[in-house]
């Protein structure tokens, strides 16, 4: 019975806050749309403090908040200057990049690399913010895109990102359950599987394929599409890990209880935390 209930809370929760992502993604007034997302990023920061050893949570939003407000002090936030990509934007999408190949170092070696990193709160303080700062601002950078000649242009990359997210999320889910042998990183999530992550690449890769098409978001070359969604399931998939493995760390099972039948808000941006940097790295600059 918990479980049938669990699964309409989660069927419920979607159904009402995809149109509302959705809307919010493809309607809102750019300014409108940097403080919604704000608004989630801090979110996502009040539930990181669970991972810092701290006596007061709400003291340890000091540094996340001021970090957010620096950095939409020091880095444009007009759409010509997010589309055109200062230094700035493109310091901290690299930055972003560097990280979850560190990141996915340390879920891969786990539970050897805690040794490093559990007993330091201001590492995990410094994790917090090269997870969700990169988020925050690629989407603004991927929303930006062309913005002003057609402003629902870069409202189709974003959800271009996620459609491929959640097309490598079912993928990897039947496939690993149908195929799934060898584990990917057993110590952190013994269900993710490397049949899993294969198949969830292929289907991640057909629907960006026929995404863009639909969506006319143009790619380069087919070969750089190719390249561009396997990268990024990839680091999808390593981002759901490195956040299991800091719940693992802190002994929690879900960082919060602002979705019901979903967990929090880092629950269900795990991986679009890793997999929107490195799509916006790779499509906006270095591809």
């Amino acid at each position: 019975m918990r479980g049938r209930s669990l699964l309409k809370q989660r069927i419920i929760t979607a159904v009402i806050l995809a149109p509302l992502v959705i809307a919010g993604i493809f309607l809102l007034p750019f300014p409108a749309f940097i403080a919604a997302l704000a608004a989630i990023t801090l979110l996502g920061f009040w539930e990181w403090t669970q991972f810092v050893e701290t006596k007061s949570r709400l003291a340890a939003m000091a540094l996340p908040v001021a970090a957010m407000v620096a950095s939409l002090v020091i880095m444009p936030t007009d759409v010509e200057t997010l589309a055109a990509l200062a230094a700035s934007h493109q310091s901290m999408l690299l930055i972003g990049g560097l990280w979850w190949i560190v990141a996915s170092a340390l879920a891969i070696s786990y539970p050897g690399s805690t040794k490093f990193w559990s007993s330091a709160p201001p590492l995990k303080h410094l994790f917090g913010l090269l997870t969700l700062l990169p988020f925050f601002w690629s989407v603004l950078m991927l929303r930006a895109v062309n913005y002003l000649e057609n402003p629902y242009h870069g409202a189709k990359l974003v959800m271009l990102v996620c459609f491929l997210v959640w097309a490598a999320d079912t993928g990897a889910y039947f496939s690993g359950k149908r195929f799934g042998k060898h584990k990917m990183a057993p110590a952190v999530s013994p269900n993710k599987t490397i049949e899993g992550l294969i198949g969830g690449a292929v289907l991640a890769v057909a629907v960006t394929w026929g995404g863009a098409a639909l969506m006319g978001i143009p790619f380069t070359s087919v070969s750089s599409l190719l390249l561009i969604a396997v990268i990024t399931v990839v680091a999808s998939v390593l981002g759901d890990l490195v956040e299991s493995m800091f719940k693992r760390v802190s002994g929690i099972k879900d960082s919060g209880n602002i979705l019901p039948g979903h967990g929090g808000i880092l629950d269900r941006i795990d991986s679009l935390t890793a997999a929107l940097p490195v799509f916006a790295l790779l499509y906006l600059w270095l591809v």
